[in-house]
């Protein structure tokens, strides 16, 4: 009957003990996730960078206040070198729909439009860069008239204008260089 009563206590305090390294396990990962959150824009308003061609270097001041318009912004504004500036942009994870479309709306408006976007992978979080020529060619995608028209769409919440962001800046495996097709050396891993 001891044995029996040992064995038992052995076993509920196995239990015990495995209960708390879960519970433990959970707290952790519950933790690690809310990191992984989006910061607020209230603690941490959006960067937005820009390269705006030299024809619009008087302006900049106004230009500066069109783009924060939306608030919780911090904008900078850079003068391109030469009469045109690249029709790419960045779009960080955590930015937020209505600023988005409001970046890109300046940017149809004063780059005559955009025609590719840098995988998420690449840019931080919390900002956006428009008229970017940072990025090398393997680290975005060219984006079509129709899916730039999809991003615009009022009626997508964050969540799924990011996802839909996502899925249009996914990066080609193999890329042209040197007359063959290569391995992208500049292929991000999803985290």
């Amino acid at each position: 009957m001891k044995n029996y009563l040992d064995k038992m206590a052995s076993q509920w305090f196995l239990i015990i003990l495995l209960e708390a390294v879960f519970l433990l396990l959970v707290c952790a990962w519950f933790a690690e996730a809310k990191s992984a959150e989006c910061p607020s824009i209230e603690n941490k308003p959006v960067k937005i960078e820009a390269w705006l061609s030299k024809r619009y270097k008087k302006e900049l001041l106004q230009l500066r206040k069109e783009f924060a318009a939306m608030g919780n912004t911090r904008v900078t504004l850079w003068v391109y070198p030469s009469e045109n500036s690249s029709k790419i942009v960045a779009i960080g994870g955590c930015v937020p729909a209505c600023i988005v479309r409001h970046t890109l709306r300046k940017a149809i408006e004063y780059y005559g439009g955009v025609n590719a976007l840098v995988n998420q992978n690449f840019f931080s979080c919390n900002s956006i860069g428009v008229g970017t020529s940072l990025f090398a060619d393997s680290s975005l995608q060219q984006i079509r008239l129709e899916e730039l028209t999809r991003l615009m769409d009022g009626s997508l919440d964050t969540r799924q204008f990011q996802s839909l962001s996502r899925q249009l800046t996914i990066q080609n495996k193999k890329v042209r260089a040197f007359g063959l097709m290569l391995d992208n050396p500049k292929l991000m891993k999803d985290h």
